[in-house]
């Protein structure tokens, strides 16, 4: 069979702009991303970059970039740079520091800089959407996958495309896991924040755990002039918990200037392994948040977007021609993230702990690796 190209990447976030940076130049690989080519993400200039992240660069996820030999343009930085997050327990009424070493970034900024390393030989389209992705038939007695057959829409132009492998790197509510592994569910948040004139007198970024909002966490933190309020919140009556967290931190003395913005999407919350999904073995593979990448503890996940698209450009790049047996390729796709997997299982671990609401307030009470301010 003919195929349009070997490999279709699905989505240019931090998961999808790795692998693509990195797969081997041997691959016709074609990348979709369904923003737009520049686009700022300002309010009137949809669809853009913007998401509900407050945008803070783990350590982790430094740690990954350093690997990759990767220097971090000032142009991705933002003021201010922040040491130390106050966590604060509404329901106990407990305040905690805590010393961080996050980078403050403009996540925008940062996802067009990974875009921007992409080597020419990936034929990248923005503005372009997966309408639908199906396997194309097997022949009789073929030992190979035949393929996918995917529907793209471009701006008003939708085309049919033959590809041999597809890669989901994209996001929480992946089209690719959905229409191709739909028995493999997930546990969802909807995160929202609102972004506003910033009219508090310190720049700071906190955690804010109240159960009775949500049974995850919410965040607030200075960014370039701006104050961003958000949370990851159950999907029934969300944006009646948000308003509960804004009047709870207002009477905490937190200042809300004009509100700029409101962000919402899907966050994913893997519980168990069993919500990790790396995909099929016909030859659909999935990285980053599509795959279930991203910590239930904090919700991080450009580190695991990094380490797992590198995980699978690797065992793209290590098939050689065993590329053309998706099982093997997805069996050694499995054996590299085994690590990154049991890490995440930890991981869920401490989210058990840490929102909790008993446990949590034994952590804080104890001041254990609090630091106490001047």
């Amino acid at each position: 069979m003919t195929f349009d190209y070997d490999i279709a990447v699905i989505g240019l976030g931090p998961a999808g702009s790795t692998f693509a940076r990195l797969i081997d130049e041997r691959y016709r690989v074609i990348a979709l991303d369904k923003k737009r080519e520049g686009c700022t993400g300002a309010p009137d200039d949809t669809p853009g970059f913007e998401k509900p992240c407050g945008g803070l660069l783990a350590p982790d996820a430094q740690l990954m970039l350093g690997r990759f030999g990767l220097t971090l343009p000032q142009s991705v930085l933002v003021d201010p740079q922040i040491f130390a997050v106050r966590a604060i327990d509404l329901q106990m009424k407990a305040i905690r520091y805590y010393q961080r070493f996050y980078l403050n970034c403009d996540r925008p900024a940062f996802d067009r800089w990974l875009m921007s390393l992409i080597p020419p030989h990936v034929d990248c389209h923005h503005d372009a959407r997966l309408v639908s992705v199906q396997p194309l038939p097997t022949a009789a007695g073929a030992d190979v996958s035949a393929g996918y057959l995917l529907r793209v829409a471009e701006g008003d132009a939708e085309r049919a495309l033959r590809i041999r492998s597809i890669v989901g790197t994209d996001g929480s509510f992946s089209p690719v896991r959905h229409q191709l592994m739909p028995s493999a569910p997930i546990k969802r948040y909807v995160a929202y924040q609102e972004v506003f004139v910033d009219e508090n007198e310190q720049p700071f970024y906190s955690v804010i755990f109240d159960n009775r909002i949500t049974p995850c966490y919410c965040w607030a933190l200075s960014k370039n002039g701006h104050f961003i309020l958000g949370g990851a919140f159950e999907h029934e009556h969300c944006r009646d918990r948000f308003a509960q967290l804004k009047a709870q931190v207002s009477a905490q003395g937190f200042c809300f200037g004009e509100q700029l913005q409101q962000q919402s999407c899907l966050v994913s919350y893997p519980t168990h392994p069993g919500e990790l999904c790396l995909g099929d073995q016909r030859g659909a593979l999935l990285a980053g948040e599509a795959a279930g990448f991203i910590s239930p503890s904090s919700l991080e996940g450009i580190s695991y977007a990094l380490d797992s698209a590198q995980l699978l450009a690797r065992a793209f790049n290590e098939a050689g021609n065993a590329a053309l047996n998706p099982t093997a390729l997805y069996q050694h796709y499995r054996r590299l993230t085994a690590p990154l997997r049991r890490k995440l299982i930890k991981k869920a671990g401490k989210a058990f702990v840490l929102y909790h609401p008993l446990l949590r307030r034994l952590i804080m009470a104890s001041g254990l690796s609090a630091i106490t301010p001047l």
